[in-house]
């Protein structure tokens, strides 16, 4: 039997940036976590133990913070620099897959240069480069949203084991993590995209009644896809944070819809990837992305 490598990539994992902007009095801080991975010409190192074409992962470590001296920009047009200057600069290194998560800062009160953590959500981009074709996974996870009416569950199959009362009236709550794959790294305004895709979620999520979570997940991804022509495809996962109705009676106290007892586990798990009628699809991009998105 004869051993064979079929795939690889390494690099240095969840390198911590913090990026301050200076130039005044008035400060700035960008956040970002950011992973590096090659691919390549690799097989020598491991095969015969020939390290002569392995950038080592502290040199992946250091180009990541020597690179953020001159600025950040955007999760996205970041992770495009390393990898023209990884595949640039080494013959052998054909393509790989760098990723970043970015967390937001806002001012205490408007002040220069005090900040708190300011977004709910954490933003993430991962951008997959084989040989000369790119593609770029944006997104967010962390996002939470609810809504107290305009939500029902109703008409589903039932058994001996069924215990759910049907509702045409409950909270939908969610933790939104969603990816979307960008058609073209050409001409994208990463950090405006960002921002309103953002915003057509939430507006989706609270803009028609749901019938179900699944429903509600179609809502949002065919208002992004509508609204944003840079998106190929998008992908959901998403919690049911099941919020049930307190029983008060015991008491001698009426709860019209008011009091609710919100549940942290067992929860719903509702996952559903949408594309653009006729999009190709780009599985391999999506490999190595934990979860389903």
């Amino acid at each position: 039997m004869t051993t064979e490598l079929t795939l690889n990539q390494y690099g240095k994992a969840e390198n911590h940036v913090v990026r301050v902007t200076r130039d005044t009095d008035r400060h700035a801080i960008e956040d970002l976590t950011v992973t590096s991975q090659l691919r390549g010409d690799f097989e020598a190192a491991h095969y015969e133990g020939d390290n002569s074409h392995v950038v080592t992962t502290d040199t992946q470590k250091n180009t990541i913070f020597a690179f953020a001296r001159d600025g950040i920009g955007s999760p996205e047009a970041f992770l495009l620099r390393l990898a023209d200057h990884f595949t640039g600069e080494f013959d052998w290194v054909t393509g790989g897959r760098w990723a970043a998560e970015q967390v937001g800062w806002a001012r205490i009160e408007d002040h220069d240069h005090t900040f708190y953590r300011s977004s709910p959500e954490t933003r993430t981009a991962v951008l997959v480069r084989d040989g000369g074709s790119d593609t770029m996974i944006s997104g967010l996870y962390g996002l939470s949203v609810l809504k107290t009416t305009a939500s029902g569950f109703a008409g589903y199959p039932k058994d001996r084991y069924t215990t759910l009362p049907e509702t045409d009236d409950r909270i939908l709550a969610t933790d939104v993590t969603t990816r979307w794959r960008y058609g073209s790294t050409d001409g994208v305004d990463w950090n405006a995209s960002y921002a309103g895709i953002k915003a057509t979620i939430m507006r989706a999520f609270g803009a028609e009644y749901s019938k179900a979570l699944q429903q509600t997940l179609y809502q949002m991804a065919d208002a992004v896809l509508e609204s944003h022509p840079e998106v190929e495809e998008i992908r959901f996962s998403c919690p049911n944070n099941h919020h049930f109705l307190s029983d008060l009676a015991p008491f001698g106290v009426d709860n019209p819809g008011i009091v609710f007892h919100a549940a942290d586990r067992p929860y719903g798990l509702i996952e559903a990837a949408f594309a653009r009628e006729g999009s190709t699809a780009a599985e391999a991009a999506w490999t190595g992305i934990a979860g389903f998105c």
